[in-house]
């Protein structure tokens, strides 16, 4: 959706992964928010530009520098554009309950983290969040909710609710049955709250067990099981819809992404190279 004087351009939607209520990525020239409060928690970096905003009386700055702002839920704040060049923004609207609200106080005190890593998770975050239908289903959100997972521990840190050092419990028998787990969900998925519950451990221990062991994260883990799935299929003819759905991926064009990023070629154009002789 985009505006007219002022040459805003927005687009928003609610992504079907637990604890996120909203998405929301604007290119604003000009624009002052009035003052208000939102239920949720709001989570923004700034791609390009600088803002200005209110927070419970007191004036703050952000640009995008690795920069990220965090607004508690019910705490009135205003914003305005700073210079000429406006700003671009990527927002997330946490529900109240993924940070606790005693952690109110602390976010009002500190809104502004200059945290390059946490910045570049965050933008992580929202670009799993490309790869979820606006339905959802089982497993089809398990990248987003692993993002939003270590987005929260480093929010939590910098909100002072964690210490700054947790390794959590060492890999080996936690890590290999999340493994065994993923192995025998591969076309159906699986949540990871689901995964936490199943296996008695909190989802950020899940994932560092996981990525210390097998040195690659859970999601990308499951990723290329399915890549490998589809093209074993593809190469027995199947079409590259039908793959798509059959071993995890909920359309042709999720498929499509991962397969081209994995190998540099689509779905249809492997399934048609079989036979041919590979250049030398």
């Amino acid at each position: 959706m985009s505006g007219g004087r002022t040459g805003a351009r927005v687009s928003a939607w609610r992504p079907a992964v637990a604890g996120i209520a909203e998405s929301f990525h604007a290119h604003f020239a000009d624009h002052a928010y009035p003052v208000h409060t939102h239920d949720t928690w709001a989570l923004m970096i700034l791609d390009d530009g600088c803002v200005d905003f209110g927070l419970d009386r007191h004036r703050h700055g952000a640009d995008g520098l690795g920069t990220v702002v965090l607004l508690p839920p019910g705490v009135p704040h205003d914003g305005r554009t700073v210079g000429v060049r406006g700003f671009r923004k990527r927002v997330l609207y946490l529900e109240s309950d993924v940070l606790p609200e005693r952690l109110t106080g602390a976010a009002v005190d500190i809104p502004v983290h200059r945290d390059a890593l946490l910045h570049h998770r965050i933008g992580q975050l929202h670009g799993a969040l490309r790869d979820v239908p606006p339905a959802g289903g089982s497993g089809t959100g398990f990248e987003a909710e692993s993002r939003l997972a270590l987005v929260r521990e480093r929010l939590l840190r910098h909100l002072r609710a964690l210490p700054a050092h947790d390794p959590g419990p060492p890999p080996g028998p936690l890590a290999e049955a999340l493994r065994e787990l993923l192995d025998s969900r591969i076309a159906a998925g699986v949540s990871m709250a689901e995964a936490a519950g199943l296996l008695h451990a909190h989802p950020t221990h899940l994932i560092r067990a996981f990525t210390r062991r097998y040195g690659i994260a859970p999601h990308a883990y499951l990723t290329g099981r399915r890549i490998d799935r589809a093209r074993r299929l593809l190469l027995e003819g199947r079409r590259p819809a039908e793959v798509a759905t059959s071993v995890g991926f909920y359309d042709q064009a999720h498929l499509n992404r991962h397969f081209t990023r994995h190998l540099r070629i689509t779905p249809a154009r492997y399934a048609q190279s079989y036979g041919r002789e590979a250049p030398g």
